[in-house]
C-alpha cells in the first residue's frame, strides 16, 4: 500500500511516499480504508525523533483518519464491512490502510465529507477532554484559549460556543488570524505579539480573571496564566512549545487555590480512551450531524504534497485544520 514514510528524521524534506506492507486488523479492531487524514503538532514532533509512537503502534504518521471499514477483525461487532467512519489512532494515519480499536472508531455523519472527518478524532477530542472532562468548564464559566487560530484552538472555541453558550471566550492569536478569531464568535481576542494576555484578561474581567485556560505552550506561559486565572481556576496543560520547565510560585497557587492539570491523548490505555471517545459521542458528535459546528479547513492536500503540508505547520501560517488525502483532488472537497 501507499504511505508516507521518514528516510531518517528531519525536516520536511523526509517525507516520503513509498510502497509498505498493509496492517492486518488484530482483536477488536477494524481495518478502514483511508480516504483522508490531518495533520497535527505531534506529527512534526514525531517527524523531528522528540515523539517515539507508543508500543505496539504503527511508526508511520498520522493520528485521525477518515474513511470506509474494509475489514473486522475477531470480536469485532456494531460496524459493517463499507460502512464511513472517522478514528483516532496511535498511528498509521498517513497510509491508503491503518487499523485502529474498535472502541476509537466512530461513524461518520452523512453531513460532512471524509476531508472534514479526518479533523475531528485529535483534535476536538483533544479540546473536549481537556476542557469539559478535566477541567470541568461549568455553565456560565470564562474560558482563555491559547493558539486560537489552530487546530485544537478553533475546535475548542466551537466546543465552548455550543456547549458553554453563556460563557466569555478570550483567545490569543497572531496578527494576521485576530480577524478570523473574532468572527468565531470569542468575546476578546488578544494579539500575543503586543498586547500582554493577563493584563487583558484581568481588565476585561475587573480583575477576577478566568475560570479555564487552554495552553499549548508551557513554560514561558507558565506565571502569566496563573496571573489570568482566577480564584479556583483550573489550568489544562496540552503541550510545551514555550518550554517543558518552569518555576511555580506555589504560595499564589495555594492561595487562589488553583489547579494545573496536565493531559496527552495519544498515551493513555486503549479502555480510557474508547471511555472518553464514547462521552464525545455522547455530547459532541450530534453537533457534526445537525451541522452547528465543523471543522474549519485551512487547505487539502494529496498526500504526495505532505512535506508542504508539514511546512505550513511549521511556518503557523495555516488557519485551522490541513487535511491529507488519498482521494483524486476535487473528489471529496470540505
Amino acid at each position: 500500500m501507499k504511505a508516507v514514510v521518514l528516510e531518517a528524521f528531519g525536516g520536511p524534506e523526509v517525507l516520503k511516499i513509498g510502497d509498505v506492507a498493509p496492517p492486518a486488523p488484530g482483536p477488536g479492531q477494524v481495518l478502514i480504508q483511508v480516504a483522508a487524514s490531518s495533520v497535527n503538532r505531534p506529527d512534526i514532533l514525531q517527524r523531528q525523533g522528540r515523539y517515539p509512537p507508543p508500543a505496539g503502534e504503527s511508526d508511520i504518521l498520522g493520528l485521525e483518519i477518515a474513511g470506509t471499514i474494509a475489514e473486522l477483525g475477531s470480536g469485532v461487532h456494531g460496524f459493517s464491512v463499507g460502512e464511513a467512519v472517522l478514528a483516532l489512532v496511535g498511528g498509521g494515519g498517513y497510509a491508503e490502510l491503518a487499523t485502529a480499536h474498535a472502541g476509537h472508531v466512530l461513524r461518520k455523519p452523512a453531513t460532512m465529507s471524509f476531508a472534514q472527518a479526518a479533523c475531528v478524532s485529535e483534535t476536538y477530542i483533544t479540546a473536549y477532554m481537556n476542557l469539559f472532562l478535566g477541567a470541568r468548564l461549568a455553565p456560565g464559566e470564562s474560558v482563555l484559549v491559547h493558539g486560537g487560530g489552530g487546530g485544537v484552538g478553533t475546535a475548542a472555541i466551537q466546543l465552548c460556543k455550543a456547549l458553554n453558550p453563556t460563557g466569555p471566550i478570550f483567545a490569543t492569536a497572531s496578527p494576521a488570524k485576530v480577524a478570523r478569531v473574532a468572527a468565531l464568535g470569542v468575546h476578546r481576542v488578544i494579539d500575543y505579539t503586543s498586547e500582554d494576555f493577563a493584563a487583558v484578561v484581568l481588565a476585561a474581567t475587573g480583575e477576577r480573571g478566568v475560570d479555564v485556560i487552554l495552553d499549548h505552550v508551557g513554560a514561558s506561559y507558565l506565571a502569566p496564566n496563573l496571573k489570568a486565572l482566577a480564584v479556583n481556576g483550573r489550568l489544562a496543560v496540552i503541550a510545551t512549545m514555550g518550554g517543558r520547565e518552569a518555576t511555580l510560585d506555589l504560595g499564589r497557587l495555594m492561595v487562589k487555590r488553583q489547579a494545573i492539570l496536565g493531559s496527552v491523548l495519544r498515551l493513555r490505555p486503549i479502555a480510557e480512551k474508547a471511555a472518553i471517545i464514547a462521552a464525545f459521542e455522547r455530547n459532541v458528535m450530534p453537533l457534526f450531524a445537525s451541522g452547528q459546528i465543523a471543522p474549519i479547513i485551512h487547505a487539502v492536500y494529496p498526500i504526495e504534497a505532505v512535506a508542504d503540508a508539514h511546512r505550513t505547520m511549521e511556518a503557523s501560517t495555516h488557519f485551522g485544520k490541513m487535511v491529507l488525502t488519498f482521494e483524486p483532488p476535487g473528489r471529496d472537497s470540505p
